[in-house]
């Protein structure tokens, strides 16, 4: 296998990017909806046979077909209602960084090979560790650069509905994506040199790897999860409106937030704490329009009695806010959550008279930016801590990690999806939900105002979930919890080592290769 790959890399390119194709389009496969999650493997394993023992320049071009087949298949929901533009826009961008990351993973590898003696028995795991950490930081970047990153299509993602969702109780989403690369690295390494692994003398090299791959299913299947409560239970009901609340939407005004007052009446008369509305559950903010003001202190005061937290936009002074709106009966509004991480492009522009020149209709739609907030995401219920977080922070680690370091006893996830119809994003971002409560160790209220909205227990399980499109609403009983799991506590140092090691990885290589071009060239 290795000498066709040789062999292909100088006379087929076409044969490498068919390989990269192929697995960038897999991804896609692998994630929710379509959850055939093993594909994630399958997809890593061709991408990694695409750049083997290619140089630098022509694995960028290789890692750039694989990257743009990779987002491309992926987040095709991002055209349903902008058109194309921003959807090709940022898959190139997002593509540009996974060439780059091929690129270094070339270079890492063949350096490795090259280096470590064929006889030691750890070679093969040691190559594998390092395309795994470099993968793994190439993901980091993509996530966190520039304007805050992209914080979708993990690796971990595809995981959420198997057991080896758990690795990320042990070191947050960034450890599941290293599991998952690391494992599709040890078969790599296997594909291209099997008589090297299969054969004695030298089995005792598969060994490692075959211990190494035993415990990627081994280490979730024997982790036990707590889940029960240790700061008592509140019951809230989430309610779904089925509101076209899309950010380009045009209902008629008052609609969403009487959407979501209909809906509340499927609660009934159950005995409940707390409602929970989605983001933008009222599209009148209440402290502008009397009438949205009155509406909800009746629905608070008179209908259920019990607090009231909702998404609605707030303006102080020249600065408009995505908020969320602790209200309560007989008291009115107490607290509030801004929106840290509005989403670039789509809640504001960046650079804005840059990018205009470049894109004047596309960046003429967002007319005006919502301001980043500043205030933390708890909300003091009677000594009852609840984290609060809105629609795509659900996929942004250091804010979840925050809230749990600032004491959230359970998550509130408020979200809109209705701009994204019936594609796939709900149900990927519902994953993201479900592997935050596996990862905090909190149960994760995941409430959408048209779908996926559901319930995930600490360690993943559905308690409830509603379906999309319907109104609906979803009344339970949640433990409430203040243990700090390994993944919230040493989860960041995890990044930040595996960021360094791939940097000296890299480095490393690079000098490595221009040290062995100047002894060539004496």
């Amino acid at each position: 296998m290795a000498k066709f790959i040789d062999q292909s890399s100088r006379l087929h390119l076409l044969w490498r990017f068919f390989l990269a194709l192929t697995g960038g389009y897999l991804s896609s496969l692998a994630m929710p909806r379509e959850n055939i999650s093993w594909l994630i493997f399958a997809s890593v394993i061709l991408i990694l046979l695409s750049v083997y023992r290619l140089r630098p320049v022509p694995a960028f071009l290789i890692g750039l077909v694989g990257g743009l087949s990779f987002y491309l298949s992926q987040i095709e929901w991002l055209s349903l209602y902008l058109g194309p533009v921003p959807w090709l826009a940022l898959s190139v961008l997002e593509a540009l960084i996974f060439a780059v990351g091929m690129s270094a993973i070339s270079v890492v590898w063949r350096v490795l090979e090259n280096r470590i003696p064929n006889a030691l028995p750890v070679r093969q795991i040691t190559i594998a560790f390092a395309l795994a950490t470099v993968w793994t930081a190439r993901e980091w970047v993509s996530i966190t650069l520039p304007y805050g990153g992209f914080p979708w299509s993990r690796l971990a993602q595809t995981q959420s509905e198997t057991f080896l969702g758990k690795w990320v109780y042990w070191g947050g989403l960034g450890l599941l994506t290293f599991v998952i690369a690391l494992g599709s690295a040890v078969i790599t390494i296997w594909v291209l040199h099997p008589e090297q692994s299969f054969r004695r003398p030298v089995f005792k090299k598969s060994l490692i790897g075959l211990l190494v791959l035993s415990s990627i299913p081994a280490v979730p299947f024997l982790t036990q999860i707590p889940t029960s409560q240790e700061e008592g239970k509140i019951t809230i009901a989430a309610v779904q409106g089925n509101a076209n609340a899309g950010l380009f939407a045009n209902p008629d005004r008052g609609s969403i937030l009487q959407n979501h007052l209909d809906a509340s009446l499927l609660i009934g008369e159950k005995d409940i704490d707390l409602v929970v509305w989605p983001e933008n559950a009222s599209d009148l903010s209440p402290f502008e329009y009397p009438q949205a003001r009155e509406k909800i202190e009746n629905f608070v005061d008179q209908q259920t009695g019990v607090p009231l937290i909702f998404g609605t936009i707030t303006q102080r002074g020249n600065d408009m806010f995505n908020s969320s709106i602790l209200w309560l009966p007989g008291v009115g509004p107490t607290d509030w959550y801004d929106k840290k991480r509005p989403v670039p492009f789509a809640e504001y522009v960046p650079d804005r008279d840059f990018w205009y020149q470049l894109a004047p209709d596309l960046i003429g739609m967002v007319s005006r930016g919502y301001t980043f907030g500043e205030r933390d995401g708890i909300f003091d219920l009677d000594n009852q801590k609840l984290g609060s977080l809105i629609c795509f922070e659900i996929a942004i680690d250091d804010i979840g990690r925050q809230l749990v370091a600032d004491g959230a006893q359970v998550i509130l996830s408020q979200t809109n999806n209705a701009d994204f119809g019936r594609s796939d994003e709900t149900f990927q971002q519902a994953a993201f939900a479900r592997l935050r409560a596996i990862e905090t160790g909190r149960t994760v209220v995941n409430i959408s105002t048209v779908g996926v909205s559901a319930i995930y227990s600490a360690d993943g399980k559905v308690l409830q979930q509603l379906p999309t499109f319907e109104a609906g609403a979803m009344v339970q009983e949640i433990d409430l919890r203040s243990s700090i799991t390994p993944a919230m506590r040493w989860g960041s140092w995890f990044d930040l080592l595996n960021n360094f090691l791939a940097l000296l990885l890299i480095l490393g290589s690079v000098y490595s290769n221009f040290r062995s071009r100047e002894r060539k060239s004496l």
